[in-house]
């Protein structure tokens, strides 16, 4: 039996745990004591390298070797924390900043004591007023406990936080866009290099985290990098939030160690399978960004390797699931739509393949398209990605690709006229 364990969410259902005394009856803002008198910077950073943290945003990348890009110098360096939750299917930073917010003001000032930053930044999807509340209030009760502002603890580490809502834009989750919006411009994506951790915010070296992995390296300085890499497996360490949604029985946000189970026995098991008892025909293990497995493919090891090398990822923690009544050219287009909508604008490939992506699906699902225009709907998704400033060219090549690719005999019915709906 799959069971949960709970780290970040450990107190999740505790009403007091988003107050000051409440977190801090649970242990809380003893790592950052810890970090302040006991610690160099450079000593946070090499812990929470050792303990194998991989970004919990999509990417996946090792944070402590991010924070150590950041350049030793003079100029003044940001921590922006990327809470713009837009990727469909992702509902589990809003949990952290709903119920337990001082666990992220605590991560977040760690990382900026480790790469000497004194202004931090929280970007939060517009659509989350409640996340914002809650971060509001509990910054306000840090700032007047002086944990948040002039010398912290009496330690002579000065460091704010400041919550800047964002204005319902997906790109803005995307990290060079979300600085560009917290420059008060339009969310367009940057070219890089240069990476933010050199040059970001105002041109000045800036470190940009997802909510959950601050919300990790709380922990992690609290109780150890060999406590937070015995939990999961080799190169997916500690625990992961996911977000489980669509035809299963116990949709929900759960905390889970990666490695220690398939993919097949946590949807059976632990999310009850579906609710009709028709079979599972695919699930994005990742967003609705990634490339889809069928159910063939759910044996796989849940973990970022395992999951990768079975052609698709864990990206953003988002696990949708579709039963056999679905049919794979609606989701396709489905997906194509969202994509088309919440492109910048700023990439031709993105701008006007995004468009040309939708209407090609949106014939085949009418009946309207040819036999040869499943092969040049393949043939525009290669030219498209990798051409574009960022990744949300992939964000719907990728996906699509795959349905047409691994359910090829529905799209051949559409254009055929057979479909049945």
């Amino acid at each position: 039996m799959i069971g949960e364990t709970r780290v970040m969410l450990e107190h999740a259902g505790d009403p007091e745990q988003r107050t000051l005394a409440g977190y801090r009856k649970h242990g809380g803002y003893q790592a950052l004591a810890k970090a302040l008198r006991e610690m160099k910077p450079e000593e946070v950073t090499e812990e929470v390298l050792k303990s194998g943290l991989r970004g919990r945003g999509g990417a996946g990348f090792p944070t402590g070797r991010k924070w150590k890009f950041v350049p030793k110098t003079t100029k003044r360096k940001y921590i922006a924390v990327n809470a713009d939750e837009s990727e469909p299917g992702t509902c589990k930073d809003r949990q952290i900043m709903e119920n337990d917010p001082h666990q992220l003001i605590e991560g977040t000032l760690l990382a900026a004591y480790a790469i000497g930053a004194e202004t931090c930044y929280i970007y939060v999807r517009g659509e989350y007023p409640h996340s914002i509340a809650a971060l509001e209030n509990a910054l306000d009760e840090a700032r007047g406990a002086g944990l948040v502002g002039r010398d912290i603890m009496g330690s002579g580490f000065s460091c704010d936080i400041w919550v800047h809502p964002g204005a319902g834009a997906y790109i803005c989750g995307e990290e060079t866009a979300l600085l560009t919006s917290l420059e008060g411009n339009r969310g367009y994506p940057r070219l890089r290099p240069p990476f933010p951790a050199v040059e970001g915010l105002w041109k000045s070296p800036t470190v940009v985290n997802n909510v959950e992995t601050l919300s990790c390296v709380t922990h992690i300085l609290r109780r150890g990098a060999a406590w937070f890499s015995s939990l999961g497996c080799e190169g997916s360490t500690g625990t992961r939030l996911f977000c489980i949604s669509g035809h299963v029985k116990n949709p929900g946000v759960y905390e889970l160690e990666c490695g220690k189970f398939t993919l097949r026995e946590l949807l059976m098991d632990l999310a009850g399978g579906t609710p009709s008892g028709r079979p599972i025909k695919g699930v994005l293990p990742g967003g609705s960004s990634m490339p889809v497995l069928t159910e063939a493919e759910l044996d796989v090891r849940f973990d970022l390797d395992s999951i990768a090398k079975a052609g698709s990822s864990l990206g953003s923690g988002a696990i949708m699931v579709f039963d056999d009544s679905v049919s794979a050219v609606d989701v396709a287009l489905n997906i194509s739509q969202f994509y088309s909508h919440e492109s910048c604008g700023q990439c031709t490939p993105c701008r006007e393949g995004s468009d040309w992506v939708r209407l090609m699906l949106d014939a085949v699902r009418r009946g309207e398209a040819k036999t040869k225009d499943v092969a040049l709907l393949l043939d525009v998704l290669d030219r498209i990605e990798g051409n574009t400033i960022c990744a949300l060219a992939e964000a719907f090549c990728w996906p699509v690709r795959s349905f047409v690719r691994k359910f090829g005999a529905e799209f051949e019915a559409h254009v055929a006229g057979r479909a049945s709906a």
